[in-house]
């Protein structure tokens, strides 16, 4: 069996709402016809109560949303665009993510922030940026990328019944229409841990979000050509499973991190730090870095393509890493993630 990225979603919005009265979901374009991209079709006829839309007023929604959580309701706040959400930070940060802090662990603020990350066609410097970094620099905050139905389901499920704090989840666009294997045996990473994707030996690949497809990719093309690499998804970005990355990397020697935003002051860096600042002489050389281009994201397709890496830079990385810059491994055809994956269908 298989099961789409955005039904995974849908099947955990209805489980929330389903599982307890308390739950709200609000935001822009939640009683939208088209559903916030197909995840909550039909909700807000279901439950007209606590589907809430919103206008143009980010900061004042998501007090609304604290203000719930601290009453015994668990809010979630959609946003269409991850962009969008830094008109919460001020709520989000100052607040959500003190408020247990600031009053002796008195008061616990259990939400959902749901953000919509990446490129679809042609979103532009404004509506495709990946902040995740903003956010899990913040303590109190949880903040995760899931890249398959499970770890939604999972995570979701966990983070609405269980988990008594404020999380970020980003779930990127060019997932959404994406048909993924359903193996309810199969077993994913520890509640917002991170998960190992592929057994390598060779070079380990952390990825975020889409580029943990790509990285499986890569992994199978590089197979190909006598390379084994050990595909490390991340999964949760604020508490990534660092004892998993560094006994990946004592084994594999080679480290190569791959996110969907800017390397620099990021996931990267941080994936970095962590092996640096427990023992650099597990790295049999430098490691690299791949992520977006140090510029805003420009709109015309063409500069789009060059702006994001792939399966082909990654590639390319991997066997210069293991091999040499002299290796002789044919690479992936440099095309556009939004030509090999689905198109996305949202109107944003």
């Amino acid at each position: 069996m298989s099961k789409t990225y955005k039904k995974a979603i849908a099947n955990a919005m209805s489980e929330a709402m389903e599982t307890s009265k308390s739950t709200i979901i609000i935001g822009q374009g939640v009683t939208d016809f088209k559903g916030i991209f197909d995840t909550m079709i039909g909700f807000s006829e279901k439950y007209p109560d606590r589907v809430i839309e919103t206008p143009l007023a980010e900061d004042s929604v998501a007090g609304i949303c604290i203000g719930a959580a601290l009453n015994g309701g668990y809010p979630i706040n959609t946003h269409i665009r991850a962009d969008f959400g830094l008109l919460i930070f001020n709520q989000l940060i100052n607040l959500a993510a003190k408020y247990k802090y600031m009053f002796g662990g008195l008061f616990e603020v259990p939400c959902m922030f749901r953000m919509v990350i990446g490129r679809s066609w042609g979103q532009g410097a404004q509506h495709s940026q990946s902040l995740q970094s903003l956010m899990a620099h913040i303590p109190g905050l949880t903040v995760i990328m899931p890249a398959d139905p499970q770890s939604i389901e999972e995570s979701y499920r966990y983070a609405i019944q269980e988990h008594k704090g404020p999380v970020v989840v980003l779930e990127h666009r060019l997932l959404y229409e994406l048909d993924f294997d359903d193996d309810k045996n199969k077993l994913t990473h520890p509640l917002f841990g991170s998960k190992k994707e592929t057994e390598g030996s060779d070079i380990t690949i952390v990825a975020t979000s889409v580029m943990v497809l790509e990285a499986k990719r890569a992994s199978t093309h590089l197979a190909k050509n006598g390379i084994y690499a050990e595909v490390i998804n991340l999964h949760s970005i604020s508490h990534p499973d660092k004892e998993m990355i560094i006994e990946s990397v004592k084994k594999t020697g080679k480290l190569l991190v791959a996110d969907t935003s800017w390397p620099e002051y990021g996931v990267c860096s941080e994936i970095n730090r962590i092996i640096n600042e427990h023992d650099p002489s597990i790295l049999k050389g430098p490691s690299r870095s791949l992520g977006m281009e140090n510029t805003p994201c420009p709109t015309a397709k063409a500069l789009e393509d060059m702006y994001y890496p792939d399966v082909h830079d990654i590639v390319k990385s991997a066997s210069e890493m293991v091999i040499g810059k002299n290796h002789q491994i044919d690479l992936p055809k440099k095309e556009s993630m939004t030509d090999f994956y689905k198109h996305f269908k949202g109107p944003f």
